[in-house]
This record gives C-alpha cells, structure tokens and sequence, in this order.
C-alpha cells in the first residue's frame, strides 16, 4: 500500500472530500499538526469537503467544539454526524426499527449526549424498568470510559426487560490524548451477546451518508473519504462506491505505532477486509 506524506496529491485527484473528525482532524482536545493549514489549502483549491463523524450528538454541537479548536465552519461545507441522523429517526419515526419504540429512553451515557433527543417528545430515565427502549450514547464519567465492565449491571438489567437498544456511535474505542477508550458500539456488542435487539447509526451504515454525498454533488470516481478506523471508515466508503484513503492517525496510528510498512497495512486491511487506495501518514499538506 502507497503511504502518503501530504495531503496535496489527493486534491490533484479529487474534488471531494469525506473526512472523518476524530482521529483525522484531532485528537479529542487539539487539531493534529497541520490540519488547519491543509483544511485551507483544499478550500483554496475549490474542494468540497463534508466532516463524517460517528459522534452521538447533535452536528451543531460537534461544530461549536471544532471551532473551540480554531476549525471554522469557512473550512468545510457541512458536517454529519450520526446523532443528527438518530435524531431524525428518533423524531420521525418512520424507520422500522424507530416505529414501535416508546417515549421512555434509558440513557446510557453522559448528559453532554442529550441533544440527540433535544426538542423531541422523549423522557430519559435511569431505570431499565421504568423505560421503553435504550438510548445508548457511550461511556459517562461516573463509570468511567475504559472498560464495559461497569456497565454490565445496567446492560444486564435493560437486556432482561428486553428492551430494544438505540447505539449511536458505532465505533468500539477512540483515541483521546494518546489513551484509548471505549465508545458506545463496545455496549452495543456487549448488548447483542445478551440477546438485546441493537440498531446502530452511523458508519459504515450506507444511510448516514445520503446527506454528505447530496452536499457534495460530485461523481463518486471524485471523492475520497479519509479516516483512521477500517470497519467504520473505509467499510462506509467503500459501501457507498467512493475512494478510502486511511489516515495514520487515531487509532490506527495506535495500532501500528509512528512508521508501519506498506507490507503491514496490507495485511490488516486484508484482515479487515477493505481495499484502500493509499495510506496517508496525517492530514498536512
């Protein structure tokens, strides 16, 4: 596999741009180094770009943080995130899966994760039995975000209730500051081993990218998506029939440590079963 030291060979081969926000642009406290200046060299050569992120909330909030880090909105054409998509499921209702649930929700996660459910006509509680369905946002701080382990009593208590679960992070861990911790798809697997029925939003799931591919209005041959996580990523990419371009950063960068072989990376994609079209070492130009 061709590991690419800049992004700038990809802006002569495309137009388009999937980016995914953590692991890619930062590292959940600060952009990587060069990422603003590469998010401004695409900009200036007429790219769309559109952030794809698996976090549970809603995009406006994902949006207020980046620009917390210095990442404007002038940087890029829209963002989605898979908390805006379970939310309008949650609110329309007409999913199968969305149809039947009641308006009871027990929360599993940090209250920072409620506005995917803002303005909605859903109660959270704390009691598997006292509620309709699981709304399963990821680890709090109370419990802690390494382990599954403290989780399991509510897990166990939804799940004998049979209690149908709402994940809305697909990814199974994140890298946050050099340490690795879990995100909501580590319960939702945990979730499915205690019989729990489980629907999760978010990538690789071909819906959560309708909206980015009708904002970026290009030919699939001319986008590329950029992430970090094989399952996620480059499985939505590759699901939806544009170019996977996998970032060296996040998690992979943990998996494989600062300087893996293009033999190594060929091998875990096999594993994982994708076809990138090129490693990119960061998102610098």
């Amino acid at each position: 596999m061709k590991i690419l030291e800049s992004a700038a060979p990809l802006a002569e081969r495309y137009d388009g741009f999937v980016l995914d926000i953590w692991g890619v642009l930062h590292d959940g406290e600060k952009p990587y180094p060069g990422v603003p200046e590469a998010l401004r060299e695409l900009r200036a050569r007429g790219k769309r770009v559109v952030l794809l992120s698996n976090a549970p909330r809603r995009a406006w909030t994902v949006g207020e943080a980046l620009a917390g880090m210095g990442l404007g909105p002038e940087l890029f054409d829209g963002i989605v995130t898979s908390g805006e998509v379970a939310w309008t499921l949650l609110r329309d209702r007409t999913h199968p899966f969305f149809a039947p649930l009641g308006r009871r929700a027990f929360h599993i996660g940090p209250e920072r994760d409620l506005s995917v459910i803002e303005s909605l006509d859903i109660a959270v509680t704390r009691d598997a039995a006292a509620a309709d369905f699981v709304l399963n946002t990821g680890p709090d701080f109370e419990h802690g975000r390494e382990s599954v382990a403290p989780y399991l009593p509510m897990l166990e208590a939804a799940a004998a209730r049979k209690l149908p679960m709402v994940c809305t992070n697909p990814d199974r861990a994140v890298m946050v500051a050099g340490q690795r911790l879990i995100c909501a798809g580590a319960f939702a697997d945990r979730y499915t081993g205690l019989g729990g029925a489980v629907i999760e939003i978010g990538k690789p799931d071909p819906m959560v990218y309708e909206t980015v591919l009708a904002t970026l209005g290009l030919p699939p041959g001319r986008i590329a998506a950029v992430g970090d996580t094989p399952h996620t990523d480059l499985a939505g990419a590759a699901a939806v029939g544009i170019d996977a371009i996998w970032a060296l950063t996040g998690l992979a960068g943990d998996h494989f440590g600062p300087d893996p072989s293009p033999e190594a990376l060929d091998a875990e994609a096999a594993r994982e079963g994708v076809s990138p079209v090129a490693a990119l070492r960061s998102l610098r130009w």
